[in-house]
């Protein structure tokens, strides 16, 4: 058994967010013409800088979750977005989002984010933003979704230009430069996000959109399922097992496994057990705890208890006793006036006292010195017993159980209780678990195909030439792609998919959360507004919302066949046997 000195104990960060800055809008971005506003529209986060080079303004300025949140009934100025929340647990029923999956359909919370963004950079959105946009935008977006986005920042924010792209796709475009590589190639990129997965061919240099498939897995439900795992298994920390912690656990400790069947055997092992399993710490209260309590420990607290006790009702029989010879001083005063002769006020106190004669006096002031008397005596016999109880010989013959022999024996009594390790998660399987949906969604009960099989079947699609061609060029990028180990896999499953001797690469994107920041900035840098891939505002006047100008990081158009509901028709009269048109094989040609 190894020792304590070589568990890995964590503690959670509990990373707190802080408010952006306000940024001042530099003479560099609007000379000697407005520069484009890059925005990655991420589902779990949005980034947000200039279309500039350098270290300070060529990497985003915004980085925050796209979430806002705003209670019931609050004004519109009162929202909390992204980093001025700074932590999410207390108001996560409040969190709103403006993406579907990954699908913007939300255009309040959208116009929400974009003031945000121009606020914090600086730009004054009073009138127009005299800023070019770059935005991205989901794989095979919906054209309504395309339309209303268009619409809000040609009509609301009056933008001279926006253009559109796919942030796996700007990733690759960043990556391939990296690489000196040119952009008209051939591959397939692989993209997982915080909602779903997809998997687009890309064919000399463009978007293959007929072809590309997604899988409703994502970080967001490998979070849902670590948390889910963690809460069976642990019950008492039910309230401890948030999902920012678990989002914690997916970028810190999780991998994913080479061979996942093989993996879980090793963690059958006990010495693999304890050198891998992640220990994460708790917080919790020191108060109260403690180790193996003696018995003398306990006699001398039970002593100590009695003692408390004693002094108690001592003090009690004192007060007691002092008003009772208190009011026995009053009674003896009246008694005086009496015998002094002051009848008027003796009799006037009496009527205070609530007695009727003299006599009646007399027996209380009797029965009240007699009570006083008593109470003397007790506190005597009292004080004389303090002696003896310090010495102890009073808890021996009141408790019989603490003699010497059942101290001897109830010495090596109870183990100790470890409360730091009671307030741990011990993270073991788990860590290679919840990257494992994105190849086996049936272990989260999502009834679709994993990645790789999904990969496969897209691949089924094409000529061996062409196979050829896309599995010599499969690109990674994501932030649900960055577990240790990824690559690897997706090797591991290609070798086994792939014809023997047949050739493939898998590169891995630098940086795959931000890479795509960082791709559209540089698009943007090579083609300046009003080329080959913006919209203008003449344009979306002219041609609609829904008009979407492509270039090697955009969607592509896809003409596609919609079907006219056909008018129901009563035609009994002619053909007695079909009463409209949906139910004859004949009538349809004849009446269009």
């Amino acid at each position: 058994k190894l020792s304590n000195t070589t568990c890995k104990i964590f503690s959670f960060q509990d990373y707190k967010s802080s408010p952006d800055p306000i940024f001042e809008i530099s003479a560099e971005c609007l000379q000697p013409s407005p520069v484009p506003i890059i925005i990655d529209n991420g589902s779990f986060q949005t980034r947000a800088g200039w279309a500039c080079k350098g270290n300070e303004l060529g990497a985003p300025r915004l980085l925050f979750k796209s979430v806002a949140a705003r209670s019931r009934g609050a004004a519109r100025s009162e929202t909390q977005i992204g980093n001025d929340i700074s932590n999410l647990e207390p108001v996560r029923w409040l969190l709103k989002s403006q993406f579907d999956r990954n699908v913007v359909v939300n255009f309040e919370i959208q116009e929400l984010m974009f003031d945000y963004i121009f606020s914090h950079l600086g730009v004054v959105t009073e009138g127009s933003v005299e800023h070019p946009i770059v935005l991205t935008e989901a794989p095979c977006n919906p054209l309504h979704s395309r339309q209303m986005m268009s619409e809000l920042l040609f009509e609301c924010y009056r933008v001279p230009h926006v253009s559109y792209g796919v942030d796996c796709l700007y990733s690759l475009y960043y990556n391939n430069a990296l690489s000196n590589l040119t952009h008209q190639n051939t591959g397939i990129v692989l993209s997982s996000g915080y909602h779903c997965s997809h998997i687009l061919p890309v064919i000399n240099g463009r978007l293959d959109a007929g072809n590309c498939k997604r899988v409703n897995v994502g970080g967001s439900q490998a979070a849902s399922y670590l948390q889910r795992l963690l809460q069976l298994k642990y019950p008492g920390h039910l309230a401890a097992v948030t999902l920012s912690r678990m989002e914690e656990l997916l970028h810190e400790h999780s991998y994913t496994a080479t061979d996942y069947h093989q993996e879980l055997e090793k963690w059958r092992s006990v010495e693999f057990y304890e050198q891998e399993v992640h220990r994460m710490q708790l917080p919790f209260s020191a108060k109260g705890l403690g180790g193996v309590v003696s018995v003398e420990e306990r006699q001398e607290r039970r002593t100590q208890q009695l003692r408390r006790l004693q002094e108690i009702n001592a003090r009690r029989r004192e007060e007691k006793l002092q008003q009772d010879q208190e009011r026995l001083d009053k009674l003896l005063t009246v008694q005086e006036l009496l015998e002094d002769g002051y009848l008027e006020q003796f009799h006037k106190n009496l009527v205070q006292l609530n007695m009727d004669s003299a006599e009646e006096l007399q027996s209380y002031i009797n029965k009240l010195s007699l009570v006083v008397e008593q109470g003397r005596q007790r506190l005597l016999q009292a004080s004389e017993m303090e002696q003896p109880m310090d010495e102890g010989d009073g808890v021996t013959e009141m408790d019989p159980d603490f003699s010497e022999e059942n101290t001897e024996t109830e010495k090596p009594v109870q183990p100790v209780f470890n409360m730091a390790e009671y307030h741990q998660l011990f993270v073991g399987t788990e860590r290679l678990r919840v990257s494992e949906i994105l190849f086996q969604p049936s272990l989260i009960g999502e009834d679709q195909m994993g990645m790789m099989e999904t990969l496969q079947y897209v691949l089924a699609g094409y000529t061996p030439e062409q196979q050829e061609a896309l599995a010599r060029n499969v690109f990674l990028t994501g932030g649900n792609l960055q577990y240790p180990g990824m690559k690897e896999r997706i090797e591991r499953e290609l070798l086994a998919m792939r014809p023997f001797q047949s050739h493939f690469q898998v590169m891995m994107a630098s940086r795959p959360a931000v890479d795509a920041w960082y791709g559209a900035r540089d698009w943007a840098l090579e083609h300046p507004p009003g080329g080959a891939g913006w919209i203008s505002r003449q344009d979306y006047e002219e041609k609609g919302g829904e008009y979407l100008s492509e270039h090697c990081a955009s969607n592509v158009f896809i003409p596609m066949k919609i079907a006219k509901p056909v008018p129901r028709l009563l035609v009994k009269h002619h053909w007695p046997h079909y009463w409209d048109v949906g139910t004859s094989p004949f009538l349809t040609d004849v009446l269009l």
